[in-house]
């Protein structure tokens, strides 16, 4: 869903379970998403520019999940305003923020507080992925940056995306898995 938001796509998302993704649709909703679902799915159609979701704090379910915070913040990076971001469940959920910043982002940390400034554009960066969550913030960057990007690590990303690359690529992105 980030991604189709941070690229202002419009995208249907089919063999989901719409109730596992309640927690998560206000915040693409307070960005400017229309989500809308049917019979096929979840709809998800992006405006050309996002909106800041304003406070983001990941809870237990049925709360906000820790593992949508990395894409999401991603996705925050590039919307118009500031978004906080509140990490409740896990120490040290913050180790892709330095390599946001390297495609541009304005993120700052202050324990499990991250204040994120959005900017108009990412540029394209050679950045490590360290971690699966983290990995997938990074490829959502890289999708809405200006310029080619390199994402070394992808192990991580393997491990919890199967054939993203595929799945990206079927949807009009310029991706290669070296």
């Amino acid at each position: 869903m980030s991604a189709a938001a941070v690229t202002g796509s419009d995208i249907l998302m089919t063999g989901v379970v719409p109730s596992h993704l309640e927690s998560v649709f206000p915040v693409f909703r307070d960005s400017g998403c229309e989500i809308i679902i049917d019979g096929e799915g979840v709809r998800i159609s992006a405006p050309y520019r996002l909106q800041s979701p304003k406070l983001i704090r990941t809870m237990p379910y049925p709360g906000f999940p820790t593992d949508a915070q990395a894409p999401v913040m991603s996705m925050a990076a590039v919307a118009d305003g500031m978004t906080v971001f509140v990490e409740n469940m896990f120490l040290s959920r913050y180790s892709h923020v330095s390599e946001l910043c390297r495609f541009g982002a304005d993120i700052r940390v202050e324990g499990k507080v991250a204040v994120v400034d959005g900017v108009r554009r990412l540029l394209s960066a050679n950045v490590r992925a360290q971690d699966l969550r983290g990995a997938a913030a990074l490829v959502v960057a890289a999708l809405c940056a200006r310029g080619q990007s390199e994402i070394s690590g992808i192990e991580y990303l393997e491990r919890g995306y199967e054939d993203l690359e595929l799945v990206l690529s079927s949807l009009g992105a310029d991706v290669k898995k070296l």
